[in-house]
């Protein structure tokens, strides 16, 4: 058995929850809406569940793109328009969960003339609307690169502009066709030139093929482009089908790239084998200086 087929002890945890977990299911479902936590098969599923937290997905549960380590479904031909009653449905549901701070994420819509960033604007300010003091976090695709879709994200005013560029420059090629590393640096430093007061934030997955230097390239990259809430996270592989583990990250290593990435300037860093882009996304929000959420789950 080699290394991609051992699953540390570190890494297991239950996906499925309780009874909380089962009552977020219901709502969403019941809803008609989407999670990431569900479709991209994330492993703290049942621990947010159960907190009564969830980062929802917006804009259907269909990808345009095919990056080799995602498990949400692959567009295999034309997909449904947008569906205009899904922003009011997610601010209603981050109404009945109590939510203080929203996660909002979409699968990438290339077929969408903006991207789909008119819905992330929409869903933002409905959720402004419905839960007045709620904080939202967006996590956004590239949009192709436009800045006139990037634009739209930013007249929203999110509270947190997110936007991975998922692993290093040197595995982009392989591991996110259709997308581009540098691209998603300049989007990064576009939205905050666009919204200098809102923080911005990446991510990356550790475990692909990245060699340290390769990391400590990306992070550089990244601060160069204004980011200052990062995570770090162990890569899974989904499924048979999907790029390789090439390495089981150690939990000592990951508090290590923490102390280096606040040493280079990050002002708030979550690393460990399973964090994940919406992981305690407030307690990152909140260690910023003077940024606090109100009461209520987040």
């Amino acid at each position: 058995m080699g290394v991609r087929d051992r699953m540390p002890e570190w890494l297991r945890t239950s996906t499925l929850g309780g009874d909380g977990a089962a009552r977020v299911r219901r709502l969403i479902g019941g809803a008609g809406l989407h999670t990431v936590c569900r479709e991209a098969a994330c492993p703290n599923q049942g621990r947010c569940f159960d907190k009564g937290t969830a980062t929802f997905l917006i804009l259907g549960d269909t990808c345009t793109r095919r990056c080799a380590y995602c498990a949400v479904r692959k567009a295999s031909g034309p997909l449904p328009p947008p569906d205009p009653g899904e922003p009011g449905r997610v601010a209603g549901s981050v109404r009945e969960l109590g939510l203080s701070y929203a996660v909002v994420t979409s699968v990438t819509r290339d077929d969408l003339p903006d991207g789909g960033a008119s819905a992330f604007a929409d869903t933002i300010r409905e959720i402004r609307s419905q839960c007045p003091g709620t904080r939202v976090e967006v996590l956004t695709p590239d949009f192709g690169g436009d800045a006139a879709s990037l634009s739209l994200v930013a007249e929203a005013r999110p509270d947190v502009f997110n936007h991975n560029i998922e692993t290093v420059e040197r595995l982009f090629p392989m591991l996110r066709p259709g997308a581009s590393y540098r691209a998603s640096l300049e989007v990064l430093s576009r939205f905050r030139a666009m919204a200098p007061g809102i923080p911005t934030k990446s991510g990356m997955m550790l475990g692909l093929g990245e060699t340290a230097a390769d990391t400590r390239d990306a992070l550089a990259g990244l601060r160069d482009a204004g980011v200052s809430i990062l995570t770090l996270g162990q890569y899974l592989m989904p499924g048979r089908d999907h790029h390789p583990v090439d390495r089981f990250v150690t939990p000592a290593e990951f508090d290590g790239w923490k102390a280096e990435a606040l040493a280079a300037g990050f002002q708030a860093v979550a690393s460990g084998p399973l964090v994940r882009s919406s992981f305690d996304a407030a307690a990152s929000f909140e260690s910023l200086s003077g940024r606090s959420c109100p009461g209520g789950r987040s």
